[in-house]
């Protein structure tokens, strides 16, 4: 064991030495192996910091969440003017459902609705994203709260004059002041704040709008002004299933309740949509993995040339150093000595090339991070990765001149030196 510690402090010496020694060929020779590296670990920190973004952002809502209400999520077979004419999802039926559709943890009815501009004494909140909820739903997506509350189930069923705001609307409106059990006017009408949510930031996927800019009332407030069938607003139910169902058990047992309760006959197409939240962060999913594939590609090519580059001085170091190569051999230097020497010295050039990459990639992401508001995170795995690629690379560009190294007859070794 202390030979081989010995053998690889005698490498890493001999590597330096070529460093010193030969600058410029050694330098453009490492090029390879460093863009190599900076391309994989590039791609691969900038996927994962997008996925970890993007998981941050849905992470308000449970994944196995469903979405139901007239329009599809995605691509339909249902031509767009029939789907026109689809009836909206009712409160008589998120009521029905709640009552009788088992599996659920919680369930939801809300409404889509336009932006408006919100009123705090000579301040104004323009454009305002407004949400008409039930209080369940709380209960379905996650709101963290910098104070206050959502309001109750006697609040939302009597559809009481109550509202939560994003943090965006707080800080815009009241400032320094605290906001809770003070009133904004909204539809003409006078709100008591009893709710401010804590700062999400910038959401790169949103199944909606960002919580900082988005207030919160009863919807029955909203169905007692405007009534059910205006067509400012768009109902939806929002289901999360309990975690021992399927879900393909759950949309199943749903489809065929809701089917009873509109009186649709066998044979009739759905006029309604069972979307789930699954298929939309799978399809995320894979998109993000054919991004890493991408990234795999691209770095296949650098490492390419690195490793021939690699190969080429390793060459030319076995060449330059032939006669004392000869000279260990007649002192009586073994074969795997000599291989392992020279094997040893490309693994190190290429770990140096690889740690200049790495190097590269996290002054790049701490630039990014600073200068954009998006988190770019250097993972230990990722370094592990990089370096294990270096060795990798080392290894397979440095065995064959090893092996012509350690075949090397010390006479004819020692003669071509002189």
């Amino acid at each position: 064991m202390i030979l081989y510690f010995r053998l690889l402090k005698e490498s890493f010496a001999f590597a330096m030495n070529a460093l010193r020694n030969n600058k410029l060929r050694t330098m453009l020779s490492l090029l390879g192996v460093t863009i190599g590296i900076f391309s994989i670990i590039a791609v691969l920190t900038a996927v994962d910091s997008l996925d970890k973004k993007i998981k941050s952002d849905i992470s308000g809502l449970d994944n196995r969440s469903i979405f139901l209400f007239k329009y599809c999520f995605g691509p339909s077979e249902v031509p767009d003017w029939k789907v026109e004419q689809f009836p909206d999802v009712t409160f008589d039926e998120y009521n029905f459902l709640k009552s009788n559709l088992d599996g659920v943890e919680a369930i939801t009815y809300q409404l889509f609705t336009n932006n408006e501009n919100i009123k705090y004494l000579d301040k104004t909140a323009s454009s305002v994203s407004v949400k008409p909820c039930t209080f369940e739903y709380a209960d379905v997506e996650k709101l963290d709260f910098k104070d206050g509350r959502f309001f109750n189930e006697q609040e939302s069923n009597s559809g009481r004059n109550v509202i939560i705001i994003g943090s965006e609307i707080a800080e815009s409106l009241f400032e320094n002041e605290n906001p809770i059990d003070k009133e904004i006017r909204l539809y003409g009408q006078r709100f008591v704040v009893i709710g401010v949510l804590k700062k999400v930031g910038g959401r790169m996927v949103s199944f909606g709008p960002n919580p900082d800019t988005t207030i919160y009332i009863p919807v029955n407030k909203i169905r007692g002004m405007f009534g059910d069938n205006n067509p400012q607003f768009t109902p939806l139910i929002l289901i999360k299933p309990t975690k021992d169902v399927e879900l393909e058990d759950i949309k199943a047992e749903l489809i065929q309740k809701l089917r009873v309760k509109r009186g649709l006959k066998s044979g009739e197409i759905d006029n309604f949509f069972v979307n789930l939240l699954k298929g939309a962060t799978d399809q995320i999913d894979a998109i993000i993995s054919e991004m890493n594939i991408i990234g795999w590609v691209i770095a296949g090519f650098s490492f390419l040339v690195g490793g021939f580059g690699i190969a080429n001085i390793m060459f030319v170091s076995v060449k330059e150093r032939t006669s004392l190569i000869g000279i260990q051999k007649s002192l009586g230097a073994k074969n795997k000595f000599i291989l392992f020497q020279f094997l040893f010295e490309a693994i190190v050039l290429c770990v140096i090339g690889g740690i200049i990459g790495l190097i590269i990639v996290w002054l790049l992401s701490v630039i990014l991070t600073s200068a954009l508001d998006f988190e770019f995170v250097l993972s230990f795995s990722n370094i592990m990765l990089g370096t294990l690629l270096s060795i990798g690379v080392g290894i397979i560009s440095g065995i064959l001149p090893a092996i012509s190294a350690s075949n090397l007859d010390p006479v004819e070794a020692i003669r071509s030196g002189m």
